[in-house]
This record gives C-alpha cells, sequence and structure tokens, in this order.
C-alpha cells in the first residue's frame, strides 16, 4: 500500500503514524534507533506490505502492470489502491479526506526530528501538493505514477502505467474490494497486539 493506507491503518496513533510513513526509508537494524512509539509503525508498516503482497488480489492487480514494469508493478498497484481507498465511501467522503489529510501533515511535523533524510526531503512536497488527499482524482493518481518513475533507478515513463489504470479501472477496483477489508482487518489485529504486548 502507498502512503494514504499505511497514514490510515495507522489507528490516529502519532508515533505510529510517524514510524508507517518512514518506514520505507528506514533499513533493517536502523529500526531500533528510534523511541519505541515510532518503531512500532515501523513494524506494522512491514507487516501490512507482507500481508499486501502475498494478497491473491494484489498478484491479479499487478498482472495489469507486470508485462510493462516487471518489478515495479507492485508500486503502480499500491498507489491504485490508494485511489480506490481515498474513493472509498465506506472510509472517506471529499472532506473527511481533506481533513484526514490537514491533521495527517501536522501529526508529521511534530515528529519531523525523526525524519530519515530522503522522507524529510520529500514531506514538504507531499503536503504543498496535498498527496494525500490527491489521490482521490485520477489526476492525483497520474502525478503519483509520475512520482514512482521519478523515484526509480530503471524506469522512464508513466504513460502505459496510466493508461492501463483507465482501461483496467473497474478491474483494479474489484481487486481492492476484495483486498482492503482483509488488509484493515489484519492491520487493526497487528496494531493491538503490538500495543497490548508492550
Amino acid at each position: 500500500m502507498n502512503y494514504l493506507a499505511h497514514a490510515y491503518l495507522s489507528f490516529e496513533n502519532n508515533e505510529t503514524l510517524t514510524g508507517n510513513l518512514i518506514s520505507d526509508f528506514v533499513k533493517g537494524k536502523k529500526q531500533f534507533d528510534y523511541p519505541a512509539g515510532i518503531q512500532k509503525g515501523i513494524t506494522l508498516h512491514r507487516a501490512i506490505d507482507t500481508f499486501t503482497d502475498s494478497h491473491p488480489a494484489t498478484h491479479h492487480a499487478k498482472t495489469i502492470f507486470r508485462a510493462a514494469y516487471r518489478l515495479y508493478a507492485g508500486a503502480f498497484v499500491d498507489v491504485v489502491f490508494d485511489h480506490f481507498l481515498a474513493d472509498d465511501e465506506q472510509h472517506f467522503t471529499d472532506e473527511s479526506l481533506k481533513e484526514f489529510a490537514s491533521n495527517t501533515y501536522t501529526a508529521l511535523e511534530s515528529f519531523s526530528a525523526y525524519f530519515p533524510e530522503r522522507f524529510a526531503a520529500m514531506f514538504p512536497y507531499m503536503k504543498k501538493q496535498n498527496w494525500l488527499y490527491h489521490y482521490r482524482s485520477k489526476w492525483g493518481i497520474e502525478q503519483s505514477m509520475g512520482g514512482v518513475v521519478r523515484r526509480s533507478a530503471y524506469l522512464n515513463e508513466s504513460d502505459t502505467a496510466y493508461a492501463l489504470f483507465q482501461e483496467h479501472y473497474k478491474e483494479l477496483k474489484t481487486c481492492y474490494l476484495d483486498f482492503f477489508p482483509e488488509l484493515h482487518t489484519f492491520a487493526q489485529e497487528q496494531y493491538h497486539r503490538v500495543h497490548l504486548t508492550s
């Protein structure tokens, strides 16, 4: 999953949120350099990613992008699933998503001293361009797919990914609907297990 889902699946705990959002920039045992609450967010992020990567609906969604993008297919699926979450009335209205995005940026700023260098460099753009809210629009997804390419080592275009997203929109939405309720339940269980055993 991408940034919106990881933020949402932090269950309004700001330390968990911070760890969940910075996790991709924290490698291996570097996790233990952070305060306990942030460590829990990193652990939750990694559990979410493992669950996501092993789910049959994710595997199916990746096949849509794999021929064109090979190992990066999963990165595009992450962006697509964030779009469907942002547009999912079971979780967000337009106004509640705006509020959630604003609250998330404010919460993260209070823990900015713990940002890894690469996340610290990226965060101002995330906030200024309101990535979390703009996942709701197809324009925002097009921009996010461009971001995948900019952060990659081997890709040079995202137009194909966006065209595939539009062409297979209903199929991808079905994948999301088959997947996200199970992820939400899993993440809740992981969150409560980690916090109750500490």
